[in-house]
């Protein structure tokens, strides 16, 4: 029984899973959910590496996949390394010195997820906490486009409105939660006071709240996105009376009308409210280290995705340097797809751009994306097959640990022999 695991599928990281392994297979997982409990039994699996002959991924072995991806990524003008958010820290800096090996962009999932989230906070500063803190001492949570109950399934009982912490005996009893979705959610169903807002109108939504708090209540209008004013003044009255608030927010706010806006808006919220309590903010993020790679960029490149090395020195412009962005136009002409799968994610004319040039998949299971690729690389699961660094939403590094042994090489072994060889070509020119 291997005790204290971390669970390698979403941003709660749980820390308290226990695997059960026998004869060195997996054969129960306690504690996790779900979703998590999937990913560490694991599924079906890519058996060998594989690459596309005569149209047809044919079996190979990994010293051939490694040379052919290695030719790929070199003879490529502006290849794209793309992913990264399903490994450890540990293949996140090998990646990046692939990518500035080969004149490359780099770009992470955060770049169509918490991407607006990262611009927002870099404009305005955050005023964050540990989930730890949240736990222990929050009497009032706000999820604001977000659903944990079916994205994190764990968070609310472990870390928000229904754990139960040093400071929060009474758990759910003693809390306040509201919910600001364009629907109602299973996460609102458990809410005291639900806004249903129309959809790509939080900044207005954000924006009235703001006036309220700030005692400026009589110039907003009676209704502000099909929420009555009388609902925004008693979730503002809640905001300012609580010992310690939480604003928690998913995709619902980054990706709808204003993006990056509505968090800066957001995080302009949470600094009126500081002014009569204490209150946070946390972006609810979605892969389980998709936090790490931010970290790791910006301290490798100055940057937390979206990064160019095509100019000799890290560039970073979202918009122009994005995974989309380059793909929709055309400008990258080779790509590597690092624990991923932007073709079940991406829009239809960035995975049209993809159809068109050499794709090389690092990955422990198939997916959409393999059946684009010309090189198929299996890796070890990381979390469970393999140990390393990860980062939780809230932006505390955990160890992961190796449960079981694999024949698969490690995500982070498998880019050290692309990048050994990358070199050796430039050596041979």
């Amino acid at each position: 029984m291997a005790e204290d695991v971390l669970c390698p599928f979403c941003g709660c990281l749980c820390d308290d899973i226990k695997v059960e392994v026998e004869n060195d297979q997996i054969v129960g997982v306690k504690r996790a959910c779900k979703l998590g409990s999937s990913k560490i039994r694991g599924h079906e699996r890519t058996k060998a590496p594989m690459v596309r002959k005569d149209e047809e991924l044919v079996e190979t072995s990994y010293e051939e996949a490694y040379d052919r991806a290695a030719k790929i990524l070199k003879d490529a003008k502006r290849p794209l390394l793309y992913g990264w958010c399903s490994t450890v820290c540990e293949t996140h800096k090998k990646g990046i010195l692939l990518a500035e090996e080969v004149g490359g962009v780099i770009d992470s999932t955060a770049t169509v997820c918490h991407g607006p989230s990262i611009i927002g906070i870099e404009e305005k500063g955050l005023a964050g906490s540990t989930l730890g803190q949240i736990k222990n001492r929050a009497d009032l949570i706000v999820f604001w486009g977000a659903n944990p109950a079916e994205a994190h399934p764990r968070h609310t009982l472990r870390y928000s409105s229904n754990s139960t912490g040093m400071f929060t005996p009474d758990g759910r009893k003693g809390r306040k939660v509201i919910v600001v979705d364009v629907r109602e959610t299973r996460t609102a169903k458990n809410a005291d006071k639900f806004l249903l807002i129309k959809p790509g109108t939080d900044y207005e939504v954000i924006s009235a709240l703001r006036m309220i708090v700030a005692g400026k209540g009589e110039i907003v209008p009676e209704k502000v996105a099909g929420v009555a004013k009388s609902d925004l003044e008693e979730a503002a009255e809640m905001m300012k009376a609580a010992r310690f608030g939480a604003i928690l927010f998913g995709l619902g706010m980054t990706h709808s009308r204003g993006r990056y806006k509505n968090v800066d808006n957001a995080l302009s919220l949470v600094a009126d409210l500081n002014g009569f309590t204490k209150f946070v903010v946390m972006a609810m993020r979605g892969h389980y280290n998709v936090a790490g790679f931010g970290q790791v960029c910006a301290w490798e490149t100055g940057f937390p995705m979206s990064v160019d090395f095509s100019r000799g020195a890290p560039y970073f412009n979202p918009g122009e340097t994005a995974a989309c962005d380059l793909l929709a136009k055309r400008e990258a002409d080779a790509m590597m797809v690092v624990a991923a799968d932007p073709v079940s994610n991406f829009p239809r004319a960035t995975v049209e751009g993809m159809a068109e040039i050499p794709v090389i998949q690092i990955d422990p299971f198939p997916n959409p994306t393999t059946l684009l690729a010309d090189v198929v690389i299996p890796s070890a699961v990381c979390g469970v097959e393999a140990e390393g660094t990860a980062y939780r939403m809230d932006g505390l590094s955990l160890r992961m640990k190796k449960v079981v042994d694999s024949p698969y090489p490690t995500d982070e072994a498998i880019i050290q022999n692309i990048l050994d060889r990358v070199r050796r070509l430039g050596d041979d020119n």
